[in-house]
């Protein structure tokens, strides 16, 4: 049963950054009100907990957070059970960083993509690099359920919004990245995943 509370979470539907929030939400059976948002179209009251009207931002209380990354780790340890970060400093600082990497590596290609105001030459290079760089790391899916882990973390909840949105970004994987296309296949399977899909995003497949 999820955890009764006052979380109000304003939510992009469309945007990986929501998402991540969303599949943390889901992974803690927490129960919040999701108050979807078009970019753009920031409603007042948004504004009136978070200046700049950035999306996802949560509200707990008297308590509003925004940045996804943020938002996250405040969940996590909000609601510690299940723990969606390592215990020992050593392992969470890797994790921390590997979150980083997600950012800097990936998430950054994901944006170039998607954004409308993005030339088409340079459309067509951050998709060529994100596509090869995916492929590149497929190895490390081999072993372990997770990325990296044997336990659901949130650098799985920060890439799998990414990898559902591979079709509209116009990437196909290839052969060689079969234990990557494994790794999806399993973690869009999940329940808590596909609880926290938004209606956008289910048609993005």
């Amino acid at each position: 049963m999820g955890v009764t509370n006052r979380l109000a979470c304003y939510s992009d539907p469309a945007d990986h950054y929501s998402h991540r929030v969303r599949i943390v939400l889901a992974e803690k059976g927490v129960s919040a009100e999701i108050i979807s948002v078009e970019a753009g179209r920031q409603p007042p009251k948004l504004i009136e907990v978070n200046p700049y009207g950035s999306l996802p931002t949560l509200v707990d209380r008297d308590l509003a957070l925004w940045e996804s990354t943020v938002v996250m780790e405040y969940l996590d340890e909000r609601y510690p059970h299940p723990p969606l970060l390592p215990v020992y400093p050593v392992a969470r600082a890797n994790s921390r960083l590997l979150i980083h990497r997600i950012q800097r590596d990936w998430c950054v290609l994901v944006d170039l993509i998607l954004d409308s105001r993005t030339k088409e030459p340079a459309r067509v290079q951050a998709r060529k690099e994100l596509r090869e760089s995916l492929t590149g790391v497929s190895a490390l899916f081999a072993d372990k359920p997770f990325f990296l882990s044997t336990e659901l973390s949130l650098v799985d909840c920060c890439l799998l919004p990414i990898l559902w949105r591979l079709p509209i970004l116009g990437i196909e994987l290839p052969r060689p990245a079969k234990p990557l296309l494994d790794y999806m296949e399993r973690q869009f399977a999940r329940e808590t995943f596909q609880a926290s899909l938004s209606g956008v995003e289910r048609d993005m497949r």
